[in-house]
This record gives structure tokens, sequence and C-alpha cells, in this order.
């Protein structure tokens, strides 16, 4: 076996070299015949976001990448603003998500992160009117509450905001933040979709739809996990229907003392929205909810705790401004914030958003042109083309974000008269940018910042040496191996 890792290990430093040898003069991967860039792809897909990174820099932010001929995988990646500022906002009618997309995440049916056009912009103007309205923010914030008095690390984070969603989208609490820390069906199912639909990306066609015709591989574990995912939100949609059912709808107000969730509401609000709430599209909406609300904060508290921990300085300067918001007596004792002391906390925010462009928590998207066009890169782009933007490569590019760009630094975002420092979203794209700016930001913060603040202030966070903390394959950023740490309190 070791005879074996070692050849392994001499044969991928023969290929690196080889490839760096015959790199094509632009810089860019080398395309070979017949098998195009992917033998470069191959030997980096481990750590692909970083190769990604430094493939850009070579560019200036855009190349394109030649798939095997026969699999037909052309993609314009980039990392340059301009380009995502045009893509997103200028002319975002000519850059739809598209089939393709909606073919690799198929999971998640109708719902809206899979949708375009008039689909898209119906459920968008639901789901932005329910999150406006302040019985949410009430839910919201008792539900946080009730969940966040103990917190510690990955697991944890997944297991907490998989409940606070859930109870939010449905209104039901699956009970995973308990002590028993019980097997959580539906999320061990989103973690194996995630993995599989990164795969996709970088597979071609014919050999996904082999796998799924073998009933093998990654397409066997997508199959068995959407079929958990579906009967569970099957169950959770029949019991809010009997729930409802036997009682008076017009009882169930928004504008209720604890508020309602985001379920009942779609249930039982009859709205002239044009859309059709059978179970289908209850299905697609709760997944596309849960899939928003769980795996991207808890991604952005586990990336943001471990980079506080390392950073001691920042840890120290996050507790001296939650302590200015205390009486006098009682700045050395446990306790937890409310959304009114946290809301405008600088330094809190000014960190999150630091670790947010360090590991942002969707690393990467992608759009299909519906018609010609020339990006202002200079890149000419076209329908059987996919247009992928690198948001990890964007926020650790030198021209963007200065030479120190690659150190967590929390007063990058606070200016001169100690405010927050606004960044256009087309640089930052954490939370996306244009018409398809993400809905859930001020919850998404108001949330991390609640987490962040207990944790921080009431507890020591000494995380394992001996686990290394690296990034694991998936569209979403999770580590591979967990945040393991040891935690202790801060006060007697």
């Amino acid at each position: 076996m070791a005879l074996v890792s070692v050849f392994e290990a001499v044969l991928a430093l023969i290929c690196f070299l080889f490839l760096c040898c015959l790199r094509n003069k632009n810089r860019s991967p080398k395309s070979f015949p017949i098998v195009g860039m992917l033998p470069e792809l191959i030997l980096n897909i481990h750590r692909i976001h970083d190769w990604c990174t430094e493939t850009f820099e070579r560019c200036h932010y855009t190349f394109l990448f030649n798939g095997p001929w026969f699999a037909k995988i052309n993609i314009v990646g980039t990392c340059d603003p301009t380009n995502v500022h045009y893509i997103m906002s200028s002319n975002f009618n000519n850059f739809p998500k598209g089939p393709e997309f909606k073919q690799l995440f198929d999971v998640l049916g109708d719902g809206i992160f899979n949708t375009d056009m008039d689909l898209w912009r119906k459920q968008r103007m639901v789901a932005q009117e329910f999150m406006r309205n302040q019985s949410f923010h009430k839910f919201l914030l008792r539900t946080t509450r009730d969940k966040g008095l103990v917190v510690n690390l990955e697991d944890v984070f997944q297991r907490f905001t998989f409940d606070t969603t859930c109870i939010l989208v449905t209104g039901y609490d699956p009970k995973c933040l308990s002590l028993e820390f019980p097997e959580v069906p539906f999320s061990k199912a989103l973690d194996d979709v995630e993995e599989a639909i990164f795969y996709r990306h970088v597979r071609p066609q014919s050999f996904i739809k082999l796998q799924r015709w073998l009933k093998m591989g990654q397409e066997q574990k997508y199959r068995k996990a959407w079929e958990v995912l579906d009967d569970i939100m099957t169950k959770y949609i029949c019991q809010k229907r009997k729930e409802l059912d036997t009682t008076t709808k017009g009882l169930v107000s928004q504008n209720g003392e604890d508020g309602v969730d985001l379920l009942t509401s779609y249930i039982a609000e009859e709205k002239p929205t044009g859309l059709k709430c059978d179970d289908k599209f209850l299905r697609d909406t709760i997944l596309n909810m849960m899939l928003a609300g769980t795996d991207t904060t808890s991604s952005a508290l586990t990336w943001f705790i471990w980079l506080v921990s390392r950073h001691p300085i920042v840890e120290n300067k996050i507790i001296e401004e939650l302590q200015s918001k205390l009486p006098a007596e009682e700045t050395k004792k446990r306790r937890l914030f409310n959304a009114e002391e946290v809301k405008d906390l600088v330094y809190l925010h000014g960190a999150l958003c630091e670790a947010l462009r360090l590991y942002p928590p969707v690393p990467f998207q992608h759009k299909e042109p519906l018609k010609p066009d020339i990006l202002p890169s200079g890149h000419p782009v076209h329908p059987t083309m996919k247009i992928l933007f690198s948001l990890y490569a964007m926020g650790r590019i030198k021209s963007f974000w200065g030479e120190d760009c690659l150190e967590f630094k929390p007063e990058r975002w606070i200016n001169e008269r100690g405010r927050i420092k606004h960044e256009p979203s087309y640089k930052f794209m954490s939370f996306n940018a244009g018409p398809r700016t993400c809905l859930g930001k001020d919850v998404a913060f108001l949330q991390m910042k609640a987490v962040a603040s207990a944790i921080i202030y009431n507890y020591r966070t000494h995380v394992s040496e001996e686990t290394p903390v690296v990034l694991a394959v998936s569209i979403i950023l999770h580590t591979k191996n967990g945040l393991m740490a040891r935690i202790s309190t801060r006060w007697d």
C-alpha cells in the first residue's frame, strides 16, 4: 500500500510538471486534443477553489475552460467585477440561470433558486412580502433565542441552523440540537445532494446518465437522498394541512404575538399571487428555503469562529464592543444579547463580512446567455456556454482587495468615520447581486450576530491542531473534517 501511495504521488508530480511546461501562452490551463483541459482539473479537484483563484490571477480574472470535445463542457470562468456587474445587473435579462442549471439542480424543482423570468419574480415577490412582515421577525427572534443558549462548532452550527430554519419554514422543530445529537436524515440527505451536484458540474452528461442508469456512484446517492427529502417534506405538508383544517384559517393571523411560519402563511393566507400553492409548489419552496437557511449560515459561522479563534486581537475587540453595550456591573457575566444590542455593532459586522469575503458559503455560481454577447473583459459568450463566477476567487485577488487580501482584517470594512464601509455587490458577492440579491441578507446577519456574540462573549474556543481545517468538495463551503475544538467558559 505504501509503494502504491508513493507511485501515485510521483505520477501526480510528473503530471503537474508536464502541465506546467505545456501551459498556454495566455497562462490558462493547457488544452489537450480530445480531453481539453480536463487533466489539470482532475489533478486539482481536491483544491478546486484555490486552483481557480491561481488561474484567474494568471489569466487577468477571466478564462475559457475547454472540456472534452465529446462532453460539450465549455465554460467562461470569471471573477472580474466588471463582468459580474454586467451579467448580474446591467444586462440581467440576457443571463438567466438557464435550463442546464435546472437540470443540474433538479432536486430543487421549481423553487426560487431554480426558476427564471415570471415564475421567479412571483416567488420572489411572495417571499419578500413574508420576510418583511413583522410577524416573521418576531418568529425569527424567538426561534433564534430559544435555540441559541449553547453553541458548539460546525456540527452544532448545522444542527442549530437546521432546527431554526425548519421552524421558520415549516413550523416544526426537529430537535436536532439536543444533548443526544440524534442522526438527522434530512441534513445528511442535503449534504449528499450538495456533493453530487458539485460533481455534476465537472462530469460529462453522458457519464452522469450512465451512473443514473447503472444506479451507482454519486447519482445513486443523489437519488436516495432525494427520496429522503421528499418523504420528510411530504410529512410536514400533510401535518400542516391537517392542523389548519382543524382550526379556522382566519385565526392564523400574521399579526400574531409570536408570528407564523412560512408554510402556514402560504397555505392559510389567500393572496392573489398568481402561484398555485399545491403540494409540489410547497415542497419545492420548503426545500429551497431549507437549503438557503441551513448550510449557508452554518458554513459562515463555522469559518467565522475558526478565523476569530486564530486572531485573539480581533476576538478581544469584539468582546470590548459587546461590553460597550452593557452597564459596567454586567460586563463580566455570562449573558445573551438581543437583536437591538447587536444590530448596530460595527466591528462585529465587519468581522462577519471579512469572514464571508474569504470563505463565501456558496463559492461559485453560473449563468447561461440567452443570445450571443461580449463581456466587458472582451470575451465572447454564446448560448452553448456556461458562465461561472468564482466568489471564492473574487475575495482573494490582490488588485481588488490589496496586497493583504489573504489576511483576516475586519478593519477593512470600517471607514474613517467608524461606520461600515460599503462594497459593491459585484465585488463582494456573498449575498448575490442585482435583481437576485439575497432576500434573507438582513435575516442572516441578525442570526449570525446573535449566535456569534453569544459564543465569543461567553466562551473561549480552542481549535484542535490535530484535525486540519480544509475545504470540502461541495457546492457549499463546508470543512472536510469538521471544526474540532475545545470549549471553555470565559466568565466564572
